[in-house]
């Protein structure tokens, strides 16, 4: 199955990175060790969508709930990716791929802190593929912090409408996804654009995050072919 044969091409990929911790324990390794090797896998499913020609792509990779998990977890998280942020941003810097980050830097380590704002700076003129991080993120709390800075403007309540408030939102140049892949097995959002996905095709699969590879982005992206992308609107009658 090849990419060529696809001619309804999303625009916007938007990928809920699950399954990383269970993925260890099948194989009999520590939770740290499915969360390294998702991480890895991340890269590689970047660099997939790059070469298939996704202009956008966003990872969900640690969520605000994320922070209920042990410490010795969270912790490793954080770390795995201070390590790899060096050589992520000379392949972005490579690639014409542009960093962005979604969420609060507020309570990361100030070394990836460091590193995120680094990635971001370095990378903010590259054209060729915007791939967003959500990293600290939740769908409510973007929501809420829109809500907070637009009561700030001064704006009339009469004056707000969606295009506006999109425009308080943390990706507000970026198109809202067309399509939301989630591995794992699970078949929920978990707080994950909770706005921009209104209209999204999703795509769910029982494959663990770090086994998602290129074979299942076919199958998602042939599954987004054959959808009837309608927006609201009345099925075309036969």
């Amino acid at each position: 199955m090849g990419y060529q044969a696809i001619d309804s091409v999303p625009k916007h990929i938007a990928i809920i990175m699950d399954g990383n911790g269970r993925w260890a324990e099948q194989h009999g390794l520590p939770r740290l060790a499915g969360h390294r090797e998702g991480i890895a896998n991340a890269h590689r499913i970047v660099e997939i969508l790059f070469d298939y020609g996704i202009k956008y792509v966003t990872l969900y990779v640690f969520s605000t709930e994320n922070w209920k998990r042990p410490k010795e977890e969270v912790d490793g998280i954080f770390q795995i990716l201070t390590d790899v942020a060096d050589a992520e941003i000379e392949f972005a810097q490579r690639k014409g791929i542009r960093i962005c980050h979604l969420g609060k830097l507020d309570g990361l380590p100030s070394g990836l802190k460091s590193k995120i704002e680094q990635a971001v700076d370095l990378t903010k003129g590259n054209k060729a593929m915007a791939f967003s991080l959500a990293l600290n993120y939740g769908g409510r709390s973007e929501i809420v912090e829109a809500i907070r800075q637009l009561r700030r403007t001064g704006i009339p309540a009469e004056d707000i409408d969606e295009a506006l408030f999109s425009r308080y939102l943390y990706n507000a140049d970026i198109p809202d996804p067309d399509l939301v892949i989630r591995p794992g097995g699970e078949i929920r959002l978990s707080n994950f654009l909770l706005w921009q996905i209104a209209y999204a095709e999703f795509y769910f699969t029982p494959v663990l995050w770090p086994d998602f590879d290129h074979e299942e982005i076919d199958r998602a992206l042939m599954a987004y072919k054959e959808r009837q992308r309608r927006f609201g609107s009345s099925a075309p009658s036969d």
